[in-house]
């Protein structure tokens, strides 16, 4: 076995500098890929720094402009799945496979971190055990509550059950990781983290309002995310009539993409409020921050669907630095990213009534809705600044 080389990373907390193993990382979802998986990757092992750290991941566009001044060694592979094989993603475990094992023997690691447990947990564990280093795996929570396939379940279960260590991103994927028979004692909880210097108040939103047509005096709610089901953005849009009989001037911006986008339009304009809820589109770099900034309250009153669950909440945190007050729902791993009554709201995602009430709370109550939106801010600060998620990382091996 090779002797442990350690090299240093600018993440410097309390005046001193972290230390932390030359790494291989294997991961499909990397930043300029869009989600808060990729950023999480991105911005945890840039921070780790150095061309020590080597990434493999997939080739997407706009790849080339993101890594020509990237801190690590970025590999970029052609990753598709192909109707022809069974099954359809062999082809993405064998390029996988192929680059790491390339990597692995012609750099010394001091161990290999995967993303994800399949596809890139499986690859991650073949190599990491030929070379005998060790294996740490992420978990997001989601994985292990919809993938019921019984083949793709055994494998996730045995890849999980046989890694060195794991990283749960919320005391909920722990769980759900003990529950498949992971001993606890392998696991550990490191949540996604937030740029407090990126994400921020006092950031100009003024225009924004004014191109959505709200005033001063009306209340903006705004949704951050993928549109899809589960982040509970449909019951935001059903609370805006109570919220307009009970006296409140609102309107909803959404800001994302995502297969709901004509539902959430139609249901819209079956609420009567097609003219209150906006859809910003795909928004990134410096307008994001500033959209949350034009938020009185920022909502996703997550549920969980069939299984499919909120793991954590990278958004939460989000608009928690930027000073706004959230609303979110109680299920899956949202009680890690919020804590109820200081520095959010978590409700019951599938209450209509619930929902409006939150919402309603943070929206009148502007004394109440500071004073949280100050808590946020802080422990966003003090508990999810990108350096102490860098700190965590570096101890895992």
């Amino acid at each position: 076995m090779h002797p442990k080389r350690i090299i240093a990373v600018a993440a410097p907390i309390g005046g001193r500098s972290c230390r932390v193993p030359a790494l291989l990382v294997i991961t499909e979802l990397f930043l300029p890929t869009k989600g808060g998986t990729a950023v999480w990757f991105d911005e945890a092992y840039r921070r780790l720094g150095g061309r020590e750290v080597h990434v493999v991941t997939r080739l997407v566009p706009g790849s080339a402009e993101h890594d020509a001044d990237h801190p690590n060694t970025v590999h970029r592979l052609r990753l598709e799945r192909s109707r022809w094989l069974r099954p359809e993603s062999l082809a993405m475990y064998l390029k996988l496979l192929w680059a790491s094992m390339k990597l692995a023997l012609r750099h010394r690691f001091d161990a290999v971190h995967a993303g994800r447990v399949l596809p890139e947990g499986l690859v991650a564990l073949l190599v990491a055990r030929l070379v005998r280093r060790p294996c740490v795996i992420y978990a997001h929570g989601e994985e292990i509550t919809t993938w019921r396939q019984p083949g793709k379940f055994r494998v996730m279960r045995w890849v999980y059950r046989h890694a060195d260590r794991l990283v749960a991103n919320s005391s909920f994927t722990r769980d759900e990781l003990v529950k498949l028979g992971v001993d606890a004692a392998r696991i550990a909880i490191i949540h996604p983290g937030v740029d407090t210097d990126r994400f921020r108040p006092g950031l100009p939103a003024r225009a924004l309002r004014e191109r959505l047509g709200v005033g001063d005096a009306q209340r903006l709610i705004v949704s951050v995310g993928r549109l899809s089901r589960r982040k509970g953005f449909d019951q935001v849009v059903r609370a805006l009539p109570l919220l307009l009989q009970r006296g409140i001037d609102v309107h909803h911006a959404i800001v994302g993409i995502g297969e709901d986008r004509d539902y959430l339009q139609r249901l819209a304009a079956e609420q009567g409020v097609a003219d209150r809820v906006h859809f910003a589109g795909e928004v990134g770099g410096a307008e994001l921050p500033c959209w949350l900034n034009a938020a009185d309250v920022f909502a996703m009153p997550n549920r969980e669907i069939d299984g499919d669950n909120e793991g954590f909440g990278m958004v939460f945190l989000e608009a928690a630095a930027c000073g706004v007050p959230v609303v979110a729902g109680r299920d899956g791993g949202t009680g890690s990213a919020v804590i109820d009554g200081e520095t959010g709201l978590r409700v019951d995602g599938k209450s209509l009534e619930q929902v409006a009430g939150a919402l309603q709370r943070l929206l009148v109550d502007r004394g109440f809705a500071q004073e949280m939106s100050r808590k946020a801010r802080l422990r966003a600060e003090r508990q999810f600044d990108w350096r102490h998620v860098v700190v965590a990382t570096a101890g895992l091996t």
